[in-house]
């Protein structure tokens, strides 16, 4: 009833839920961050929506699920060289002590369909990034990082599987000037945190999908769905708040640092 009590509250939690967000991470975020409403708990807004108030929000919020689905396997290579595995990567980044050491993925079309989306995933702040790739090519993969780069300039190192797409991964490295860690072949829970960004994303394009029909502002628009939502990790912060705090944090040590030097 103190949902149903309070319009404000109501009105938060239940378009909040139509965006597909868990009743954990809207309690967590009214809790944490909406100051102007009282707080809630998960377990009020599961009452809420089992409640006669809230079945009309639950039935919608069971159209708007599509079941889980593996993605489709691309052809992976024994042959990659000179790989550096992840078991040589460095504690900060194993450790997420650090903002821009990424995981990356490939989010493929369907039998029928052309082009590829490349997924690219910060370990520490969240924040991701989405880049079609139509012609699918090696030379397409390295540009795509390239405008990954140009948005997230903080990039600092990438871990991803063993791709047929990163046979040319040192020349990427140069390209970057950051190192690639690989995973073990067909360990794909050693990178569990873009596995968990491209399932997110398969709720919206699902397996199956031809990625070449999908507009730049349909992907911009799912980019922006994943960085809006509100993560535990982050103390029910958005990955987007997250970025915006550290940058605007560099930002003042920089100028502070300029002052002082002058």
């Amino acid at each position: 009833m103190k949902i149903v009590d309070c319009p404000l509250l109501r009105g938060f939690v239940e378009a909040k839920l139509l965006e597909g967000r868990s009743p954990a991470s809207v309690a967590g975020r009214v809790t944490k961050h909406e100051t102007q409403l009282p707080s809630i708990s998960a377990d009020s807004i599961e009452r809420f929506l089992a409640s006669p108030y809230g079945r009309q929000i639950e039935a919608a919020r069971k159209r708007l699920k599509t079941k889980r689905r593996w993605r489709k396997r691309r052809k992976r290579s024994g042959s990659l060289s000179e790989r550096t595995f992840i078991d040589e990567r460095p504690a900060v980044i194993n450790r997420r002590q650090r903002v821009g050491d990424v995981e990356a993925d490939f989010i493929v079309s369907g039998k029928s369909g052309s082009g590829i989306l490349l997924t690219v995933t910060d370990r520490k702040l969240r924040v991701s990034f989405i880049e079609k790739i139509l012609p699918v090519s090696i030379v397409g993969v390295h540009a795509a990082f390239r405008r990954v780069t140009a948005r997230y300039p903080e990039l600092r190192s990438i871990t991803t599987d063993n791709d047929i797409l990163f046979a040319q991964h040192k020349q990427l490295e140069a390209l970057l000037g950051l190192e690639i860690y690989f995973c073990h072949p067909y360990h794909s829970w050693e990178k569990g945190t873009i596995e968990n960004t491209n399932g997110i994303i398969r709720q919206t394009i699902p397996k199956g999908s031809d990625i070449s029909l999908y507009s730049m502002s349909f992907i911009a628009a799912v980019e922006t769905k994943l960085n809006d939502r509100y993560m535990e990790c982050l103390d029910y912060a958005t990955p987007k708040e997250a970025l915006n705090a550290y940058r605007k944090t560099n930002k003042k040590r920089a100028h502070r640092a300029l002052k002082d030097s002058g």
